[in-house]
This record gives structure tokens, C-alpha cells and sequence, in this order.
């Protein structure tokens, strides 16, 4: 349930390209030459109420109610209706792990855990069923998050009644007054914490607190990951936990936010009602002085973990002075963001090239109210870590010293103003669960929230008033890179005793005139490849009355599902399905198939390669994701109305004339061979790496290859293998979304329609099995850490959609999540032992075979043959019985609630009817859909259990510790 940071590579800035605006220190004074701004805001406000826009100028959103009450509760409600019938509710507290005690790390966190337990209104895990039999799905729709600065609980509650709502707001105002912290609930719910954090990653974990020490030496952050630490959890007592929770759980430290589709009136009515009496205990404490960088600590650091690649981060450490968020404050930090944004352009643009580093990107943020930083991350090719932030500081110290052009800026610009325009046009299918979220998010920063409309006109008024110049811009690239102290740390395979220095030396190493930097040429869309004359419609009808679903097929043979549908403005779903995927794969010996999703790609269309297509397409909303199904290849994008016949040019283009630049395949090698010894560095990543080659009974098409396959790959075998591959097979085109049909089937018509006729496979799919019974558990080794193991038990159960597969397998996924429920309860809450295990119902719709039911645990190595009989002995008893009404109503409900909240979005359609041009049933099965689970019954569930729970047909493997 809590929030930290967990992986490496999170910060790097590839990502850093999307227009976010990280929050930086305000600066007294405007950048050199420019002047201030013209954008209309408001007066800064100096009142208290609205109390989020004190210290602000921006224009307040009018579709959020503010209020605050007597006892200093402060909320925000709003009308929202998406999901139709959905209530979102968020209840911060202000207290994270930044205000414990040293005798109390992990209380912040261990507190979210009891609050959910029960509370003055509700007996121990009580809660859960309630808010199950009102739809609500545990870990997705309630749940929470501790960080260093906060513990916000969430709850998204489908189709909400007055009733509904009413017992809501009376356990959440239960959970956050008066939760039972009683020696009985403590010891149940100590072993769930310990085990939550046992299941960590060890290797990131220790990485994660390297970093935290070295970065923010000299403050409080640097000792208190919200997790804590198994000495101060073990010594928790019901006083001790109380006393924290006196201390901090106090009216005036909460802030709630409720959205949803009913009238605001009624949400503001609840929070009225069930927290207007909450008081708190004893006298206020102010919150504690989280510090500021210090200089003169320690400015290098190394850890050895050969389970993560070879990795250098440094960081820039300045005080966090956030204090008022304004018109010119966050214009400024625009010229910040396309500052970062261009460096982190060139540093992908060397990488792509087959530079000394794999990837590497910058990024400006704000941490725990703790500190602003600059962070650079460098993944290098190999373990030449020196090289390859030589390369990086070169590019920083060329963007540093020269102007970058006023083209490079304009570019960006584009880029930032057409992704907020399309925020514009996306906004009213904003879902209220984000918007909550965002919320509580500013909150948590000093920030505030506008509307989409005011967010650009701030940044189209630094446009207008010249605020991005190659001076500004000059100049934001070398403060972002400035503050209190540099630090480094480097990740190693092996240990080097002179690494400190060497970290120290390569910070200060001259790399002036080392940068390099790349200028394209023209790029347009007329310059793709030409496809033939547009293809002629063959037939064309509606299917599934009152959905607006057409199918259409072309004189080509490519097929075309489409839905016309405004509900969500703005957004068009586009999805090509072509060949056979791994089913027409070979399943005897190595192929290059795992380097399709990371490579083919970016591997490039006709003439060009990634660099040009991101010039193409980065001020448009564009874009390709390649995925491997069981049964097809699929390019995938969401697009506009505007922008659709170009987005379908570039995917038809790709399958026509695509191209074989060889660096995105080496570059993928290097990549995954970077982390390799992380697949075998947990019982997870063993899981995740070996798991589902195990559960096709060893079929190479599944699961991840071994290193020597990965090392044998090369581009001209990667050609050689998916070339074939993107000519060959049927093609069925989806487009669903805000659109206009009729240019829809022009547009593909122009596009894939004029594509020749492909040649269809001839071979059948390739077959597998699942595999056979086995006595004792078919064993694993990981090489982390020696608490740690998992345990999976898995039964077959079938595929395809012939003699009413569809409608089974919905109602597999009743009996899942019922099994679910039970493993949840018994192995989580009652024995201590896992913390979240799964339980899943799989069935391919593509393949006659190959569903399975299966329950995963992360479990301590002595308890792995626990989970195993746990497991079967829930199995055995949804054989013996038929679960009891209200069980089984606590499962139904939640999945009938998701159905329900997905069918107002076009993807959902979409996916229901993905394949249906060549396998008409699953196009028949979207009317069947609400009886599938509706008429769910007692026996039904039974019955599936005595089909498939048998246990002369379960699997079992588990990973434990190897021996040392």
C-alpha cells in the first residue's frame, strides 16, 4: 500500500519528454530578457478560504467546492460522471514517515494498515465485505498510499447510493477517529507489514537506501522509508501506535476530496455529518523540520549489487521553498522544462545512434518537501560506466555552453502546446478517480489545480511574451544543474576500492567541446513510402445493434471494426491485428522473437528511422506500441479525429516498407542483457522470467530466453525472422473512438485497403500442452535474499471461444475471485503469511487450449508447502459445497461494477470485439455478456470447481533460496 521510490531507473528522463512541469524552487528574479508576464490571473489571495489557492494567482477551477469545517477539516467536492455512477473519494492525512520518531519508523504506515481493519464503527475486516457487497473491488478500489509526507486512503465506489454513500463516509471518518489498535488486531496485522516489506526487492531496496543516504545526507529523509524497520515494528504496542496516531491523526492535518456522479450537495452533506464530531487528543503538534541540503557531506557513494546493471545517478540538491503557486512561477519552470526537455532530446539521440550508453535522461522534481533536484540517471553499455557519463556530462556541458537554436526550442514548445491542447479537448472524460488524485497530489506539493483552458494560457503567455529564447533557455541549463551540492552514486558488479575517487573525479572530469549535436533535415509524411490505390469496400454492415459497432471488409481482404462514439472527446483508439502471433510461431529452438515489442518499432518506416518519426509525429498525437498476442500481432495507438488518417498511414506504412535500422536491436540486446541477473535475483523475477514457459510445459515461444539467445541475436537475424512476419497474415483494423466514421473508412480504404493482398499462413497454429500433474513441486532457486520464496499452484481449464468458451470462462473468473477472497483472508489476513497474494482465471480466446486457474504467493521459504495446502484445501472445499448467497454475492458484484464502469469507454468495446472478423463468436458473446455473469449461481461455481479444481490435475512449482 505505500508509495516510495523502488525502481532504479525510474527517473530516467525519457519520459521526461511528455510535458510534465516538474516544480522547482521560485526564483526572486525573471530569467535574463524576459519580461513579466501578461497573463491575466487573479490577485494573489491572502484569505485563508479557498484554502487551496492561498499565495496563488492562478484562476481557481469553479467545478471544485471548497470548504473547510469548524474542527479545520478541508475538503473539495465536485459533480463528476465519469464512470457513470461512480464516487472517487480521497482522505489525506497529513502525516508520513518524515514525522516519526526514531523508535517509530514504519508507524505511519503500519496506522493505514489497522485503520482498514476496523474502527469505532465497524468490527476487524468488516469494512472489506461491506464496501464488496456495494461493488467494490479490495486493492483497486480501496486502498492506500504512505509516503514520506502523507497517508492518503482511496476509495472508488461504483454505482453510489445515499446508502452507500452514507456507510462510506461513516468508516472512512471511523477509519481516520477512532481505529481499533488493539493487541489482538496488532498481531494479526504485524506479520502483513513485515511480510509486505520481506517481498520487497532487496537489491533496489538497498540500492533505493544508498541513494536516500548519500542524496539528502544531513536530513531526516535520508532515514525514514515509510516501511520502517523490523525492530521498530516487532517492539509496536497498542500504546505506542495509539500515541502516534494521537499525535498526528488530528481534524486539522485531513483534507478530503470527493467526486463523483451525484449532486456535490450530498457529498459535502456526508463529509458534514461524519466529521464535523471528530476532535482531536491533546494539544496541536506543529510538523517537524524536515531540514535542508547541507554541503560538505560526502559528494560520491558506490554499492555493489550485480543483480541491477551497472548504473550512475547524480543528483543536484537545492531547497525546496515552494510557497505560493503563481502565474510567473510556473512560467518559469516552463523555460526549465524545455530546457531539460532538449538536453534529454540529444542525450536519447546518442544513445540511438549506438553511443557508449544505453539510456540516460535528466529530471527536475520535488521530494518530500525536503529538497528540489536535478537528477541524472546513466544506464551504460556494458560496465564501462565512465565512458558513458563522460558522453552525458558532455551533452549537459555543450547545452550549457551554447545557446541551443531557436528551431531545437520551438520544437519543444510545439510538442508541450499540443499535448496541453489535447488535455483541452480530453478534459470533459477526464475520470473523477484522476482528478481526485491530481488533487491530493497538489496538496501534497503546495500546489494548486486549474482548469486545462488557464494551464495553457499560462504557457501560451510566456509564448507571447517571449519567454522561451535560446538565452533562456541558455540559462535554465545551467541553474537547473546548480544548487547546494553535486552527489553521485555508481551501482557496480564487482568492487573497486578507488571508486569514491574515481565517482569525485569523473563529477569534475573537463568534458567541454565533447558534446555533439544532430541536425535533421526536412521531414514530412510525403515522404513515406507511397502504398498502392485506395482499396474499395467489399461489404460493410452494422453488428451488435445499439453498440453503433460496423464491420466492414475491403476488396483486399483487410477487415475494419469501428465504432463512431463522442463520449470520449478527443480520444480515438486505433488497433491492427495481423499474422498469427505466438501461435504461428515456431516452438522448437531459438527465435528473435522477444526483440519485436522493444525494436521492431523503432527500427524505422521506409527512409526513417525513430529520430525522424518523433520529428514527425511529436507535436501530433501519433504514435505505434507493437505487442505479441497469443493469436495475433498488434500495432496499437490512440490518436484524434485530426490526426487519424496520418496515424493510419504510419501503421500501414510499417507492415508495406519497413525499416532495419540495426541500433534499436543492439540496443535492446544491451539493454536486457544489463539486467539479466536481476530475473534471477528474486523469487518474483524468477516467477516472471520462468513461469510461463513452465505452464506451457517448457514451449520456448513463452516466457523470457536465456542469455546466450539474447547474445545470439543480431539485426540481420531480426530481419530475417520479422520481415516475413509484418508481410504475411490476415490484417483487422479497430478504430473506435471520437471520430467520423465516414472519413474513418476513407482513411482506411487510403491506407491499409490499398495495401496488396497478403498471403495467409498455411500452417495451422502451432500446438503445446499444458503440464502434467507432478507429485512434489517442480523446484526453483533465486539468488536474493534467504527469506524470501514463492509458491504457484495452477489447474487447467481450456480456450477458445468453440461450445460456449466465452461464456465459461466469465464464469471462471467468478470462481477466481472467489478463491481469491479465501487466499486473501487466510494467507494474508489470518496467517500473516504473504502479503497479496493472487488468484487468476486465464483463458485464450485464440487458442483451443492453454487457460489455466492458478494463486501465486510471496511466502517466507518455510511456509511454501503451507501455501500449497492452503491452496488445495480451499479448492477441495469450493468442490465439496456450493459457496453461501452472500459470498458469492461479494465476488459477482465487484466484477458486474467493473464491467459496468469499462462499458462507457470505447476500449472496452473494442477489446470485446477484437478478432471477431475472423471469429465470429467473439462478436456473438457481447450479448451474452450481462447473463455470463448475472445468472451466476451457487452451483455454477461449484461445478466449475468440480471440473477443474481436481487434484490429480494441479501443477505446483516454487522458487526458493539457493544454497549457498
Amino acid at each position: 500500500m505505500h508509495s516510495f521510490l523502488r525502481a532504479p531507473l525510474a527517473l530516467l528522463a525519457l519520459a521526461s519528454l511528455a510535458p510534465v512541469l516538474p516544480a522547482q524552487a521560485q526564483q526572486n528574479t525573471n530569467p535574463p530578457g524576459v519580461p513579466d508576464t501578461k497573463t491575466v490571473g487573479r490577485p494573489v489571495q491572502t484569505a485563508k478560504d479557498p484554502w487551496l489557492y492561498e499565495k496563488s494567482d492562478l484562476v481557481h477551477d469553479d467545478a471544485w467546492k471548497f470548504g473547510r469545517l469548524s474542527n479545520g477539516v478541508r475538503y473539495a467536492v465536485r459533480k463528476n460522471g465519469v464512470p457513470p455512477g461512480q464516487v472517487s473519494v480521497r482522505v489525506r492525512m497529513d502525516v508520513g514517515s518524515l514525522m516519526e520518531q526514531d523508535s517509530e519508523r514504519g508507524f505511519a504506515h503500519l496506522l493505514e494498515h489497522l485503520s482498514f481493519r476496523g474502527s469505532v464503527h465497524v468490527p476487524d475486516g468488516e469494512s472489506k465485505r461491506i464496501w464488496q457487497r456495494l461493488g467494490v473491488t479490495f486493492g483497486s478500489d480501496s486502498n492506500a498510499s504512505t509516503t514520506f509526507t502523507a497517508t492518503t486512503y482511496k476509495l472508488d465506489l461504483p454505482m453510489a447510493t445515499p446508502a452507500g454513500l452514507d456507510e462510506s463516509f461513516k468508516i472512512l471518518a471511523g477509519m481516520m477517529s477512532g481505529p481499533e489498535i488493539t493487541q489482538p488486531i496488532l498481531n494479526s496485522e504485524r506479520p502483513v507489514v513485515l511480510a509486505e516489506q520481506r517481498e520487497q526487492p532487496g537489491p533496489q531496496v538497498r540500492l533505493r537506501d544508498a541513494m536516500l543516504d548519500l542524496m539528502f545526507a544531513g536530513q531526516p529523509l535520508a532515514q525514514r522509508d515509510p516501511i520502517g524497520t523490523v525492530e521498530t515494528l516487532n517492539d509496536a504496542t497498542p500504546a505506542s501506535v495509539q500515541a502516534f496516531h494521537d499525535r498526528w491523526y488530528r481534524p486539522e492535518r485531513a483534507t478530503i476530496i470527493a467526486i463523483g456522479d451525484v449532486d456535490p450537495a450530498l457529498l459535502e452533506q456526508m463529509i458534514v455529518k461524519h466529521f464535523s464530531d471528530w476532535k482531536g487528543t491533546g494539544p496541536a503538534v506543529p510538523s517537524p523540520d524536515f531540514g535542508k541540503p547541507v554541503a560538505g557531506k560526502p559528494v560520491s557513494a558506490s554499492i555493489v549489487e550485480p543483480a541491477l546493471p551497472v548504473l550512475t545517478t547524480i543528483t543536484i540538491v537545492r531547497p525546496w521553498t515552494v510557497d505560493g503557486d503563481t502565474v510567473i512561477f510556473n512560467q518559469k519552470r516552463m523555460i526549465d522544462l524545455v530546457a531539460i526537455r532538449i538536453i534529454n532530446r540529444r542525450l536519447e539521440t546518442r544513445a540511438r545512434s549506438g553511443g557508449t550508453y544505453i539510456a540516460a535522461g535528466a529530471d527536475l522534481s520535488d521530494l518530500a518537501r525536503s529538497a528540489n533536484i536535478t537528477t541524472v540517471q546513466v544506464l551504460p553499455v556494458g560496465d564501462d560506466w565512465e565512458a558513458a557519463l563522460r558522453d552525458v556530462r558532455a551533452v549537459i556541458a555543450d547545452a550549457q555552453a551554447t545557446a541551443p537554436t531557436q528551431a531545437e526550442i520551438d520544437r519543444e514548445v510545439a510538442e508541450i502546446a499540443s499535448s496541453m491542447q489535447q488535455r483541452i479537448n480530453t478534459a470533459p472524460v477526464d475520470a473523477g478517480a484522476k482528478l481526485a488524485d491530481d488533487l491530493a497530489e497538489a496538496v501534497d506539493i503546495n500546489e494548486t489545480v486549474t482548469t486545462p483552458e488557464f494551464s495553457y494560457a499560462i504557457f501560451k503567455g510566456a509564448v507571447d511574451g517571449k519567454m522561451f529564447t535560446p538565452a533562456t533557455v541558455l540559462a535554465s541549463s545551467k541553474t537547473v544543474f546548480q544548487g547546494t551540492a553535486t552527489r553521485a552514486i555508481v551501482n557496480l558488479h564487482a568492487p573497486d576500492p578507488a571508486i569514491t575517487t574515481k565517482v569525485a573525479s569523473a563529477l569534475e572530469a573537463n568534458v567541454a567541446g565533447a558534446g555533439k549535436r544532430k541536425v535533421l533535415g526536412n521531414v514530412s509524411f510525403a515522404a513515406l513510402p507511397k502504398l498502392g490505390l485506395p482499396g474499395k469496400v467489399a461489404s460493410r454492415e452494422q453488428i451488435l445493434p445499439g453498440t453503433g459497432i460496423e464491420k466492414l471488409a475491403f476488396a483486399n481482404g483487410v477487415t475494419l471494426l469501428m465504432r463512431q462514439d463522442p463520449s470520449e472527446t478527443g480520444k480515438v483508439y486505433v488497433n491492427v491485428r495481423f499474422g498469427g502471433g505466438l501461435s504461428s510461431l515456431p516452438n522448437k529452438g531459438a527465435t528473435p522473437a522477444w526483440a519485436g515489442e522493444p525494436a521492431l518499432v523503432a527500427s524505422g518506416v521506409g527512409k526513417y528511422g525513430q529520430e525522424e518519426l518523433d520529428y514527425l509525429t511529436g507535436n501530433r498525437q501519433i504514435g505505434a506500441d507493437f505487442d505479441i498476442d497469443d493469436d495475433a500481432f498488434t500495432l496499437r495507438a490512440q490518436t484524434t479525429k485530426d490526426d487519424l488518417s496520418d496515424q493510419l498511414r504510419l501503421l500501414a506504412t510499417k507492415l508495406s516498407a519497413p525499416a532495419w535500422d540495426p541500433n534499436p536491436v543492439n540496443r535492446a540486446k544491451a539493454g536486457i542483457l544489463s539486467g539479466y541477473a536481476g530475473l534471477s535475483a528474486s523469487p518474483d523475477a524468477v516467477m516472471s522470467r520462468d513461469l510461463e514457459r513452465l505452464l506451457h510445459n517448457g514451449d520456448p515461444r513463452w516466457g523470457v530466453p536465456s542469455k546466450s539467445v539474447i547474445e545470439a541475436t543480431t539485426p540481420a537475424s531480426f530481419r530475417k525472422f520479422w520481415e516475413p512476419l509484418l508481410a504475411t497474415g490476415p490484417i483487422e483494423v479497430e478504430v473506435f473512438g471520437d471520430m467520423d466514421a465516414e472519413a474513418t473508412v476513407k482513411a482506411v480504404a487510403a491506407t491499409f485497403g490499398a495495401l496488396k493482398p497478403r498471403v495467409a499462413s498455411m500452417a495451422p497454429p502451432v500446438p503445446f500442452e499444458f503440464p502434467a500433474h507432478v507429485a512434489t513441486p517442480v523446484t526453483l532457486t533465486h539468488t536474493g535474499q534467504p527469506n524470501q520464496a514463492a509458491a504457484v499452484i495452477a489447474w487447467p481449464t481450456g480456450g477458445g471461444t468453440a461450445n460456449g468458451g466465452i461464456t465459461e470462462s466469465r464464469k471462471l473468473e467468478v470462481l477466481a475471485a472467489i478463491f481469491r477472497d479465501r487466499l486473501l483472508d487466510q494467507l494474508r489476513s489470518q496467517a500473516g503469511v504473504s502479503y497479496s497474494p493472487q488468484v487468476a482465471s486465464q483463458w485464450p480466446l485464440g487458442l483451443s487450449t492453454g487457460g489455466k486457474i492458478m494463486a501465486l504467493g510471496m511466502v517466507p521459504p518455510d511456509k511454501v508447502d503451507f501455501f500449497f495446502e492452503l491452496s488445495r484445501k480451499i479448492a477441495a472445499d469450493l468442490v465439496a459445497k456450493p459457496v453461501d448467497a452472500d459470498e458469492l454475492n461479494r465476488a459477482l458484484t465487484p466484477l458486474k461494477q467493473q464491467i459496468l464502469r469499462m462499458s462507457s469507454g470505447n476500449m472496452f468495446w473494442m477489446r470485446l470485439v477484437e478478432g471477431g472478423t475472423y471469429d465470429p463468436a467473439r462478436i456473438a458473446a457481447v450479448e451474452t455478456l450481462a447473463q455470463d455473469y448475472s445468472r451466476v449461481s451457487p452451483a455454477d461455481v461449484q461445478g466449475l470447481a468440480m471440473k477443474y479444481l481436481r487434484p490429480d490435475k494441479d501443477w505446483t512449482v516454487k522458487v526458493v533460496p539457493e544454497a549457498k
